[in-house]
């Protein structure tokens, strides 16, 4: 089986290894937050703000305490009042453990003793805040802070439901509930993982970028999750000589159709 069934004369793999969309949809996560940024228009009169309900939901507090004398650290946070999982994508899930008395951040998740943290964070040592942020549904959210324990900014980050704000996404819905596609963006380049996933939920290709070069292996998915397709990329972005390449290939059914190992030494 030659590697004609897999790609016409002439075409790229840039042609062939892509997930094919009818219109682009695709938004910066900067004008999302602003969206979301809970600021009304001026004529409209504030509404009451209800206790403990964020971004629509209802939560409860909780909190943790760790340390002693002088060195007691707090946590202080929201959690879901009905465990939700992770998404599929998530790569930091962050809940509350009822057992260990301590904020986890693990994708294997005990449910039966896990409160999701959603809503505002944060952690101190006395009156000092050494860290702040949001969480939405276990995933860091908004703006993020970090502080010493001399008030000095350490760090600061800007969240989406779990990505970079940097980054861009897309929808194939103007509600904005069905994700359709996750480009990275940092400063101003393509750089981190990269996702787009079927109208029905599942994944349909996952890869990596650095330096706005495709980078190590790219999968592509049939709904519902098999694997479509492998594609080989150079692990140095700028590694300019390597020519990527297609490693294997199955139809929808699982059936392996093409391994490029076996095709160099003619086994097919």
């Amino acid at each position: 089986m030659g590697l004609s069934v897999f790609a016409q004369e002439g075409e790229s793999l840039e042609e062939i290894f892509k997930v094919d969309y009818d219109t682009p949809l695709t938004l910066d996560l900067e004008e999302e937050a602003k969206e979301d940024s809970g600021i009304e228009p001026v004529k409209q009169k504030k509404k009451k703000k209800k206790r403990n309900v964020y971004f629509g939901i209802k939560t409860r507090k909780g909190f943790t305490r760790t340390g002693f004398g002088n060195d007691v650290v707090f946590e202080i946070f929201n959690v879901l009042k009905e465990y939700e999982g992770p998404p599929e994508y998530a790569s930091d899930f962050y809940w509350y453990d009822y057992k260990k008395k301590k904020v986890m951040n693990s994708l294997r998740v005990d449910k039966k003793n896990a409160g999701v943290l959603h809503g505002p964070y944060k952690k101190m040592l006395g009156e000092q805040v050494l860290e702040e942020g949001w969480y939405y549904k276990g995933m860091k959210h908004r703006r993020w802070v970090r502080f010493n324990r001399h008030d000095i900014l350490q760090d600061k980050s800007y969240w989406w439901k779990g990505w970079p704000q940097d980054s861009k996404l897309a929808y194939y819905d103007f509600k904005k509930t069905k994700l359709r596609e996750v480009i990275p963006v940092h400063f101003g380049e393509k750089d981190g993982e990269y996702w787009a996933f079927h109208e029905d939920g599942s994944l349909a290709v996952r890869g990596e970028y650095k330096h706005g070069h495709r980078v190590g292996l790219w999968r592509e998915y049939y709904d519902g999750g098999r694997v479509k397709r492998e594609v080989v990329y150079p692990e140095d972005p700028f590694n300019f000589k390597f020519n990527p390449y297609i490693s294997r290939e199955w139809d929808s059914k699982g059936v392996l159709i093409y391994d490029r190992k076996k095709f160099l030494k003619g086994r097919y």
